[in-house]
């Protein structure tokens, strides 16, 4: 039996890709008291991936429900979402037609016509503090305003997906920094929607949501009969996934994260904006006020859980040696940016084992993360820093093992696994307490977990794969313009 709370209880949701997740948390303790869980379904062929806006709603009814009492009794709640989709309502708040998710690379062609038309990628980078790959939610407007003219006309309203969650809850349209600033219209230097971005994709600003002060409420959650919330609970502004994880874990700067799930991303929280121009490097804001530099790869543990099943292997099967190279860019890139790439496989000889292969496409994968890794961190980052590793993948041997002898760091595993939704506990907490959610997050120590000692760096695997990328650089761009 839970022992009773010592102080308020608080709800953090994390809406991803593949479902929603609701922790009920002690704001003294950090104890979870309760969880609940319910699918998501994604749809699409090729580039498209989409998923309907009603059932993430209804997904979050249901796991509210499975946490019984404790989520009744709740005195606040925030909602940590996927970046980037593209959530069209109409004037009743009606979804116009399926969301369009980060992972969706249909936009890709809008990309490269908005980078060119705004002046290039410094001046993408310069004013939103990212080059807009295809993942951002701008380009998948400018896609959806060319190809589906009637359903951009009818929308009265743009939200991401935490917007639309949390705005359910209060009625209210509201964003926070952290989630405005992966769309691609939301200016770095002026913390503001860009008018003159808006203008070039034919988006009027009123179509938005207010962008909400992170120590601020969102509102209150309105009368909903469905819901086991009590009414006038308060509502955090939320974020989306990695700034909430980053709040979850406590994160002060320069202290790199990486994260392997559905998506794998590094980044760290840092004090100055960044403005990458080569694109590897996304600018975003963080939850707080501070900046969260990351970069993102689309193929992650399912790319690679993939190839397992198509070599017959259980996941952790893999075997050391060989002279294979798998790039699993099984659903195009983001890092490197090649959307209409498709995975490749070099290297194979007589005596490559199957235990080989998928070795070399957890390498292929950590290898695109890492990357990114020296471009996120500040120039006076301690690079004796552990790597924090969140996210499903970090309970995997094989792929903790890859980072360590890829990247030649210390690799720490906190013990809390579900950090989107405790880093939303922790954003609803504050506004409790009056804390700072990080703070809050640290106060729980939820950063706790095993220290494993850096290994030495596997130079000939780096050496392979660095050689192979470069060369299929042109092939790989070629698929995509097939």
């Amino acid at each position: 039996m839970t022992a009773a709370p010592h102080g308020p209880l608080v709800v953090g949701v994390d809406s991803s890709t593949q479902s929603t997740k609701v922790l009920v948390v002690d704001t003294a303790t950090g104890e979870v008291v309760a969880r609940g869980q319910a699918p998501h379904r994604v749809t699409g062929d090729g580039g498209a991936r989409e998923s309907d806006p009603e059932r993430w709603w209804q997904a979050l009814v249901e796991a509210l429900h499975q946490c019984g009492p404790p989520a009744r009794g709740a005195s606040a709640i925030a909602v940590g979402g996927q970046q980037h989709g593209l959530v069209t309502l109409d004037a009743a708040g009606r979804p116009v037609r399926p969301a369009m998710l980060w992972n969706d690379v249909r936009s890709a062609p809008q990309s490269e016509r908005l980078i060119e038309r705004l002046g290039g990628p410094k001046a993408w980078a310069e004013r939103t503090g990212s080059v807009p790959a295809a993942a951002f939610t701008v380009t998948k407007w400018a896609w959806l305003s060319e190809n589906e003219p009637d359903a951009a006309r009818a929308t009265a309203a743009v939200r991401l997906p935490h917007d639309y969650l949390t705005e359910r809850l209060t009625g209210r349209g509201t964003t926070d920094r952290g989630d405005a600033s992966g769309t691609g219209w939301w200016a770095t230097g002026t913390e503001a929607y860009d008018e003159e971005i808006l203008a070039l994709v034919r988006l009027s600003p009123a179509l938005l949501p207010e962008v909400v002060p992170p120590f601020d409420a969102a509102g209150t959650v309105r009368r909903l009969p469905e819901l086991p919330l009590a009414e006038g609970t308060l509502v955090a502004p939320g974020t989306g996934d990695n700034a909430a994880a980053a709040l979850g874990l406590g994160l002060r700067p320069g202290l790199p994260v990486m994260s392997l799930g559905t998506s794998g991303t590094v980044y760290a929280v840092s004090a100055h904006p960044s403005a990458d121009p080569t694109g590897t490097v996304a600018g975003f804001a963080d939850a707080r006020g501070d900046w969260l530099p990351l970069a993102c790869t689309l193929n992650c543990t399912l790319a690679v859980d993939r190839i397992a099943a198509l070599l017959g292997r259980d996941r952790e099967a893999v075997e050391a040696g060989g002279s294979a190279v798998v790039l699993p860019f099984l659903d195009g890139e983001r890092t490197p940016n090649l959307p209409g790439a498709s995975g490749l496989l070099y290297g194979l000889r007589h005596d490559t084992s199957p235990g080989q292969i998928l070795q070399a496409a957890y390498e292929g994968a950590v290898y695109a993360l890492l990357a990114g890794l020296d471009r996120v961190l500040d120039s006076d980052a301690d690079p004796a820093a552990p790597l924090l590793l969140i996210g499903g993948g970090a309970q995997g041997t094989a792929w903790r093992e890859t980072v360590q002898r890829l990247s030649g760091r210390a690799v720490q595993v906190p013990a809390s696994q579900e950090l989107v939704a405790l880093g939303a506990a922790a954003q609803a907490a504050a506004l409790i307490t009056g804390e700072d959610p990080a703070a809050v997050a640290r106060r729980w120590d939820t950063a706790r977990g095993p220290l494993h000692a850096p290994v030495s760096t596997d130079e000939a695997a780096l050496d392979r794969l660095r050689t192979v990328l470069t060369g299929a650089d042109a092939l790989l761009r070629q698929e995509g313009s097939s």
